[in-house]
């Protein structure tokens, strides 16, 4: 467990949201403690302690009873609040699954603000490097999700500039570039080949008709996978546990095709999705596939949802040598370089 003490203001309210995200509370108590963040980021430092002193926190629009609190704990050198929400919060994990997660070098499936994440780049990055991470993978959604806000050619252009200059801010720690690319109906993907070939590292997944039919369904996320760009198959059910059930598709020929093609298996630790599911993979595990432990977060706290899915990989004995992000980043881009 994490106890915040000698932290300013800021850092109290940024970890308070970091465990909002990762225990999934997505409603107003969050909204609320990300509107005291920006206030207090805003606001200089010497006001905020002025108002604390004098109790007229909540005087400031944005500033409630519960971000008040956790201010004035952090002006005082307490952390009562934030021990409390870090005990509450915490993502569990076996000794098994434990090991899993030792193991692992990167993450290689997660979002931005640039898509439909909540954090910027730099924050993201920064959470993996604090959780002891090397490197990232920035999947931004592909165009075809528009709910998602997805890029199109000129903003993964944009990205990829940006990218370089946190490279530059952050070694060496490092970012590779991707995308979550779109598997449209036919099998064919939403970027562009040329685009595609410049990336570091490219997920495909299915986000839409996800009820077709057996057959069809199975021509296309084969068609996908045979793509030389497709690095690995994201989320390959579609699954959301208690509210979306798996598309049908023939698991060997997919599977197959991922072994054939040097494409890993995703391993999606979002616990409402935690796909494939415990039968698929174990046919996975016994057709010789790869495979990505990603925690496919969209806020900095979530990137601790990794543990689900190493909890779940311990549990059904994938191979820790064909977990590609227990590799380093160059020999990751080695792999993905050989298609």
């Amino acid at each position: 467990m994490v106890t915040l003490t000698c932290v300013t203001p800021v850092e109290a309210l940024e970890r308070v949201v970091h465990c909002l995200d990762r225990a999934n509370e997505i409603g107003f108590k969050t909204k609320a403690f990300v509107r005291a963040l920006d206030v207090v980021r805003s606001t200089p430092a010497e006001q905020i302690a002025d108002r604390a002193a004098h109790g007229t926190l909540t005087e400031l629009d944005g500033i409630g009873e519960s971000s008040a609190t956790v201010i004035m704990q952090a002006l005082a050198g307490e952390s009562a609040y934030l021990d409390t929400l870090e005990q509450r919060t915490r993502v569990p994990i076996t000794p098994d699954g434990q090991r899993y997660r030792d193991a692992l070098r990167g993450d290689c499936h997660l979002h931005s603000r640039w898509s439909d994440g909540g954090a910027t780049i730099e924050a993201m990055a920064r959470t993996a490097h604090s959780l002891g991470h090397d490197y990232i993978v920035l999947t931004d959604h592909s165009a075809r999700l528009t709910i998602a806000h997805g890029l199109q050619r000129d903003r993964v252009l944009a990205q990829l500039d940006d990218v370089v200059v946190l490279n530059q801010r952050l070694a060496p720690f490092r970012i590779l570039t991707g995308i979550e690319v779109d598997i449209l109906e036919d099998g064919s993907l939403d970027l562009d080949d040329d685009m595609l070939g410049q990336l570091d590292v490219v997920v495909a997944s299915v986000h839409s008709k996800l009820r077709m039919d057996h057959d069809r369904m199975t021509e296309r996320m084969v068609a996908a996978v045979r793509s030389p760009h497709v690095d690995i198959l994201g989320h390959c059910t579609g699954r959301l546990i208690g509210k979306r059930p798996e598309s049908s598709f023939d698991i060997d020929r997919v599977f197959a095709a991922c072994v054939d093609n040097r494409t890993a298996v995703e391993l999606n630790c979002r616990p409402e999705r935690l796909d494939p599911p415990r039968a698929m993979l174990d046919r996975a595990i016994a057709l010789g596939c790869h495979f990505s432990i990603s925690s496919d977060a969209h806020a900095i706290g979530q990137l601790e949802w990794q543990l689900f899915g190493c909890d779940r990989a311990a549990e059904r004995g994938v191979p820790i040598e064909r977990i590609i992000n227990t590799w380093s980043a160059d020999d990751l881009l080695a792999w993905t370089h050989t298609h």
